[in-house]
C-alpha cells in the first residue's frame, strides 16, 4: 500500500445539466399546455440551452452555438407546424393573430419565439466567435 501513495483516482464530476433539461422541460410543458406564454418561452429557451450544454459538455459538439441555432430551427418548424395546421391561410388576418391569438395557436406561437431567439442567439454567438 505505501507504493501507492501517489496514485491519484480520477474525481468524476456530476453534470448540472440534467437538472436544468428537466426543469426546462417541465416550464416549456407547463406554459404550453396551460397557455403561460411567458413561461413557455422561457422553459423552451433552458431547455435549448441546457440541451446545447449538455453537447458541448461531452463534446458532440465544439461550441454551444451551433446546438442552439439548431435547436431554434426545430422549434421554429416545430411551432411554425401547429400554427400552420390551425389557421386557414387564405382567410386570417396577420396582424389579427398575432394580437389576439386563440389557445393552440397562441401555443404555436410561443413555441415559434423561443426558436427564433434560440436561432438568433446562436446566429450572434457564432458571428461573434
Amino acid at each position: 500500500m505505501s507504493e501507492q501513495t501517489n496514485v491519484q483516482t480520477p474525481s468524476r464530476r456530476a453534470s448540472p445539466w440534467p437538472l436544468f433539461v428537466a426543469l426546462g422541460f417541465a416550464l416549456s410543458e407547463l406554459g404550453v399546455f396551460i397557455g403561460l406564454y411567458p413561461v413557455a418561452v422561457g422553459g423552451i429557451l433552458l431547455l435549448g440551452a441546457s440541451v446545447a450544454g449538455i453537447l458541448r459538455e461531452s463534446r458532440y459538439a465544439s461550441n454551444l452555438w451551433r446546438p442552439i441555432a439548431g435547436l431554434g430551427v426545430v422549434f421554429v418548424v416545430l411551432g411554425g407546424i401547429v400554427v400552420a395546421t390551425q389557421i386557414d391561410p387564405g382567410t386570417v388576418e396577420v396582424a389579427s393573430l398575432l394580437t389576439e391569438p386563440n389557445g393552440i395557436v397562441g401555443r404555436g406561437l410561443s413555441i415559434t419565439g423561443a426558436g427564433v431567439i434560440l436561432l438568433a442567439v446562436g446566429i450572434v454567438g457564432l458571428v461573434s466567435e
